[in-house]
């Protein structure tokens, strides 16, 4: 790890600046698609502006109801949900909720999921054209819906999907979410830069189940739902710093990092692990300030390392100790 002399950093406070392709981030925090709403929903409670960018919740081609009740249970070090996309569309988004966003004076990332290929290509279009959009997350590996895995599991349907986004995204940076119900993260990891993805992110939720034992059936109405929070949080950066080593770093494709972040000493992990972007979800339904916390413990460690920037942590994670 670089190492600078304590001196140089007295005057100034260490930089947490990072850059995702063409979009340039204040600091690495983010909010994760599905726990955040439209636009400015945590406003009451956080300031968002303070947030190095803001991922929306999926937005599909046309308005969709979700999965029935119950939609979300908590469980032990973390949380099971199966809201099922549920979303207001493109067109009342573009309309409704363009102008929220656009104040924020923030990057934006909007979450696309889809049925077909067509699905995404026409919305990713759409976004494309709008000047507030900045990155396009496509969603190919939500285990809360019918066929949500197909694309995020197969790395030649993933490949041929974001090959097609691709054609009609010119200006917004390509995203895209990977699935870790795979048996090798990294095969689809390959065949998601190959297409012309320019950022990855991960990891999605984990396909699990709650059981109600009175009632002897699921918890969920749907049977099954995607495990978020902290429980997760050792598999998510195994598979970031999998995705890093075996892909990422050698094709210079930046990783948006989540999965049970919570405090600083996680943000921590995930930069050494390889992350640039570092997405809060579960931890903002028990409080919308945690990523300023994150943020201000951050720059409280870089001070302490003497470090001068954050880009001194990303990727810089050593191999075990030799015996």
């Amino acid at each position: 790890m670089t190492t600078v002399n304590p001196s140089t950093l007295a005057a100034t406070e260490p930089s947490l600046a990072v850059s995702i392709g063409k979009m340039h981030l204040a600091n690495p925090l983010m909010t994760a698609s599905g726990t955040c709403g439209y636009a400015n929903e945590y406003a009451d409670y956080t300031d968002l502006t303070k947030f190095g960018a803001f991922v929306t919740k999926a937005i599909s081609k046309t308005p969709r109801k979700g999965n029935e009740p119950y939609r979300v249970v908590e469980t032990r070090a973390g949380m099971l949900n199966a809201i099922g996309l549920a979303n207001i569309g493109i067109d009342a988004f573009l309309r409704d909720k363009i102008p929220l966003l656009k104040a924020m004076n923030i990057p934006i990332i909007v979450n696309v999921p889809g049925w077909c290929t067509e699905d995404y290509v026409d919305v990713a279009a759409r976004l494309d054209q709008e000047e507030t959009v900045q990155g396009i997350e496509l969603n190919v590996s939500c285990p809360n819906v019918k066929n949500g895995l197909s694309f995020g599991t197969d790395p030649q349907r993933l490949f041929d999907l974001v090959s097609a986004v691709r054609k009609v995204t010119h200006r917004c940076e390509l995203i895209v979410k990977l699935s870790p119900n795979i048996a090798d993260i990294a095969l689809t990891a390959k065949a998601a830069v190959d297409a012309g993805a320019t950022c990855l992110s991960l990891v999605n939720t984990f396909t699990a189940m709650a059981i109600d034992i009175e009632r002897q059936r699921p918890v969920l109405a749907n049977g099954t739902g995607g495990l978020s929070g902290p429980a997760i949080k050792p598999i998510a950066l195994f598979l970031v710093h999998r995705v890093y080593t075996q892909v990422a770093k050698k094709y210079q494709i930046p990783i948006i990092g989540m999965g049970g972040i919570q405090r600083w000493q996680d943000a921590v992990e995930f930069l050494l692990a390889g992350a640039t972007g570092l997405a809060v979800g579960t931890a903002l339904f028990l409080d919308p300030n945690i990523p300023l916390q994150i943020i201000d413990g951050l720059k409280k460690y870089l001070a302490h390392k003497h470090l001068p920037n954050i880009h001194h942590l990303i990727g810089t994670l050593q191999p075990p100790a030799p015996h």
